[in-house]
């Protein structure tokens, strides 16, 4: 079972791991556009998709000028639905997106806020979308936790929780702060190419003998 002493050592394996695969695709955003609302945008798209969908979504919508908000408020519903199909739940998204401009403007003079608790406010912007643009938009702590962190990191024991919020509380008590930005992603990535939900990849796991889990092979 993994402590919090092992933190160094766990995270030292899965950067190793993470540097050995392509980046998560809001990673490879933030590379190529430098853009905090880029990365906003893509997160929202990515939510219950796969790298792949979200990554044609991204580079349709984004040529059509949806990678601004004045390029944004331009596209009709209609027209995002058709740029972003067939990432998950488009329908949602394509209002969400839409909306986002109106609301950024509204209620932050345009410019994008840099804080959790300001980006939820925003259409479509929830802890997970929140955080992921704060610690890779803006490249500030924080620490954002889906089904891959939430998952690996109760199989490992390090917590013990029942959903995500309450692993992304947990993890801001015990996680040291150099910590907080590159968690997401080493664990994102490791749950992407080894640690597989249903048939973990356990042979030559770098991380198995602190794991604590029933899958483990």
């Amino acid at each position: 079972m993994m402590t919090i002493e092992d933190i160094p050592a766990v995270n030292k394996a899965l950067k190793a791991e993470f540097k050995a695969h392509s980046a998560p695709i809001i990673e490879l955003i933030e590379a190529q556009t430098h853009d905090p609302f880029c990365v906003l945008v893509g997160t929202i798209l990515s939510a219950r998709t796969k790298d792949a969908c979200t990554a044609g979504a991204v580079k349709r919508l984004f040529t059509a000028g949806g990678d601004s908000p004045r390029g944004l408020a331009k596209l009709s519903i209609e027209e995002l639905e058709k740029l972003i199909y067939p990432v998950g739940f488009f329908r949602d998204k394509a209002r969400h997106l839409h909306e986002l401009p109106k609301v950024l403007k509204e209620k932050f003079g345009g410019v994008l806020p840099r804080t959790v608790e300001e980006l939820c406010e925003l259409p479509g912007v929830g802890r997970k979308t929140a955080n992921l643009t704060v610690a890779v938009g803006f490249n500030l702590p924080a620490i954002c936790v889906d089904v891959h962190v939430h998952r690996i990191n109760n199989w490992l024991g390090l917590v013990r929780t029942k959903k995500p919020v309450e692993t992304e509380m947990k993890l801001r008590e015990i996680l040291p702060r150099k910590y907080w930005k590159t968690w997401n992603s080493h664990f994102v990535s490791f749950g992407q190419t080894r640690c597989d939900p249903v048939r973990p990849k356990c042979d030559g796991c770098p991380i198995k003998k602190f794991c604590d889990s029933p899958k483990k092979r």
